[in-house]
């Protein structure tokens, strides 16, 4: 299994960045996709997060700013985030999650990708 992100880079506050998520090895369809963040210091947070169906829920701190989006066809998932703040500073993961018979889960997670936002 392998979940690839891209996208991550140095914004200046208020700028906008596309983060993309490869992924290969699981049925991409069947997996609900998240992303998650990891601030210097701080403990993972859940960022945003798309069912298999394509519902979606975000962070709090997020809300209105991020979109979370797939496509079954690509096996990818993105993440678009504008008006960035220098709080949204961290590495970010792309994570797949299924839950198969018994309630076993399998839980995969790429290797992150470095979002900078300088004020």
């Amino acid at each position: 299994v392998q979940l690839q992100a891209s996208g991550g880079g140095l914004v200046q506050a208020g700028g906008s960045l596309r983060l993309s998520c490869k992924a290969s090895g699981i049925i991409f369809r069947v997996n609900d996709m998240n992303w998650y963040r990891q601030a210097p210091g701080k403990q993972r947070e859940l960022v945003a997060t798309i069912t298999t169906e394509g519902s979606t829920n975000y962070a709090d701190s997020v809300k209105g700013r991020f979109t979370i989006s797939r496509d079954n066809n690509r096996d990818t998932m993105d993440l678009e985030m504008k008006s960035l703040k220098p709080e949204d500073t961290a590495v970010y993961y792309c994570s797949s999650r299924r839950t198969g018979y018994f309630s076993r889960e399998y839980i995969h997670w790429g290797q992150g990708t470095l979002v900078t936002v300088s004020s």
